[in-house]
């Protein structure tokens, strides 16, 4: 008789032993399958980079900017130099011409769009910061501050527009009218639209679980104003900046041509086009180049800001690999 010893460990997986149908081994399949995680701002990147004109238009965007903002300083002609070449057409010298008195053409357009850009971004940095915080503490408690903070600016929104093109045409009378000055003017009539936007998004997120989980764990009002609610909401305060940015560029270029901007011996895009209309029919490159760099401008911002919103919309959860 054959002793049974129970003291044994019992057998192991191995070659000759198959604990399981089919030859698979306990535990989990022969091979495992990982999905890359992908965060939010990836996502987000992806696409956008899927939105080739918007692509484009960023690059153009990046280009016109930064040429803008440094060609200036390397370009071998000041915006306010005098020259010996009269009104000249375009040519390797003076890629843009040149107007009655001698001024390279590319040199004052450059400079010009230094300035348009300039106050556009100092315009969309004010403005969507001071209507992101109005819109936000109005949205998150609601009530009697939502009332008070949203009747104040319906009153903004109701002030004529006139009035503060009253108000800046007296100050560049008495030689004032800097782009700074004009910056924070506009900067005043572009917040109300980004409180309103943020305002609505805050109204919506302010209900959902992970609020309630955030006041449920004891935290803060301006923490989860600031850390929970506001990077969600940053999708439509990004293209809401984007949107300010052309729209303070043609208001700038509106108001310049208007003779309510920027003053000589300084220029602007639109004081270019203002005092070049004359002649844009006998020397048409001292009114278009400077009205190219306008659209450009424009509708390049236009279609980034286009591509962010796509972007930034939580609908949109299918990205291609």
């Amino acid at each position: 008789m054959t002793e049974v010893r129970d003291d044994l460990p019992p057998p192991t997986a191995g070659a000759g032993h198959d604990p399981s149908p089919g030859g698979v081994q306990p535990g989990g399949p022969e091979r495992e399958f990982t999905v890359e995680a992908r965060s939010q701002l990836r996502m987000v990147v992806r696409r956008f980079m899927q939105h080739r004109l918007a692509v484009a238009s960023l690059v153009v965007l990046v280009l016109v900017v930064i040429a803008s903002l440094i060609g200036g300083r390397v370009w071998h002609f000041r915006f306010d130099a005098v020259g010996p070449d009269l009104s000249k057409p375009p040519s390797w010298k003076h890629p843009f011409g040149t107007d009655g008195i001698g001024h390279d053409t590319l040199a004052q357009v450059l400079h010009g769009a230094q300035k348009s850009v300039q106050v556009a971004l100092l315009v969309a940095f004010v403005s969507t910061g001071f209507g992101t915080v109005l819109g936000a503490v109005a949205g998150y408690y609601g009530g009697k501050v939502d009332t008070l903070l949203m009747r104040f600016t319906d009153l903004v929104l109701s002030i004529p527009s006139i009035a503060f093109l009253a108000v800046l045409a007296a100050k560049v009378a008495h030689g004032s009218g800097n782009w700074l000055f004009i910056a924070f003017v506009l900067s005043a009539l572009a917040w109300t639209y980004i409180a309103r936007t943020v305002r609505a998004t805050f109204l919506s997120l302010r209900e959902k679980e992970f609020v309630e989980a955030a006041r449920a764990l004891g935290a803060k009002d301006r923490r989860i104003i600031f850390r929970h609610l506001l990077p969600n909401a940053v999708g439509p305060i990004i293209v809401s900046a984007t949107i300010a940015v052309a729209v303070t560029i043609l208001v700038e270029t509106s108001l310049s041509y208007l003779g309510l901007g920027i003053q000589p011996p300084d220029t602007s895009l639109g004081l270019l086009i203002s005092q070049n209309e004359s002649a844009a029919t006998t020397r048409p490159w001292l009114f278009y180049f400077p009205g190219l760099f306008i659209i450009i401008i424009a509708l390049t911002v236009n279609f980034v800001g286009d591509g962010l919103r796509d972007a930034f919309d939580p609908t949109q959860t299918r990205v291609r690999a």
